[in-house]
């Protein structure tokens, strides 16, 4: 018998359930900027699917959205494309099959849509889930970026072409060959926390002005030159951080670089 149960996030529950481990708008703002976010993105398609589990509330979930509008610098149109998927904010509801489950979940509806396939990037350690639960689902993998981002595809019409990275990625990092500069899209709420604290330590400790650069569409973030999308973190030209970091570990990698 289960003891989870998978709900539909929708314009009108998103603020009764919360979404990515964030509960109450009014004491996270970027909450707040997810939630327009959610609302601007759902009637183009996205989906937002949680865990429900009937002694631990809400343990899980996953976003997809068809490839057009991807978060990530990539080109998979055609496909449904997952942005984010995570389970267990606690724990012992790992390696629960829930994962498994919220990815059958966008295969279903992806191929009810007549997609192609369904389109992922991992990467192992923070912020994304590595190629793992991907693989033992049949997807593989059809290309990669540096340092370690991989896309992988589980294709329902295999003449489709494949997805792929943005070829020209690199290129984007030519605007910012001077100073310090945070990227960052709403899509994760999670690249607005520390950005501020960031921002100061930056002035304070290495007398750096911090440049802030919101994404504010899909067209936007497939042009990042990070293969994360939603953020970049770069210094003269070179990017020192793929996913969103503390104040502490700023501070760590600038000392190793000034």
């Amino acid at each position: 018998m289960k003891d989870y149960r998978i709900i539909d996030i929708t314009p009108d529950n998103i603020e009764d359930f919360g979404v990515c481990g964030y509960k109450d708008a009014r004491k996270h703002p970027e909450l707040q900027n997810k939630i327009d976010w959610f609302k601007k993105y759902y009637p183009l398609g996205l989906k937002v699917k949680s865990v429900i589990i009937d002694d631990g509330g809400n343990q899980g979930m996953i976003e997809y959205i068809p490839g057009k509008y991807a978060h990530r610098p990539v080109d998979a149109k055609g496909y449904m494309f997952i942005n984010c998927i995570f389970v267990g904010f606690k724990k012992q509801y790992k390696g629960r099959g829930y994962a498994t489950a919220l990815i059958g979940e966008c295969e279903k509806e992806a191929e009810a849509a007549k997609m192609a396939g369904v389109a992922v990037v991992t990467r192992k350690g923070s912020f994304m889930v590595d190629d793992g639960i991907f693989l033992k689902s049949g997807y593989v993998l059809v290309d990669s970026c540096a340092p370690d981002f991989h896309l992988l595809v589980k294709k329902f019409d295999d003449s489709y072409q494949d997805p792929k990275f943005k070829v020209d990625m690199a290129s984007g990092l030519g605007q910012y060959q001077k100073g310090l500069t945070i990227l960052r899209s709403v899509q994760c709420p999670y690249t607005y926390k520390n950005v501020n604290e960031i921002k100061k330590a930056a002035k304070e400790v290495f007398d750096l002005t911090l440049r802030i650069v919101d994404l504010e569409n899909p067209e936007q973030i497939q042009r990042s030159p990070c293969p994360f999308g939603s953020f970049c973190m770069i210094f003269d030209g070179k990017i020192i951080s793929h996913h969103p970091i503390s104040k502490g570990r700023f501070v760590n990698i600038m000392n190793k670089l000034t």
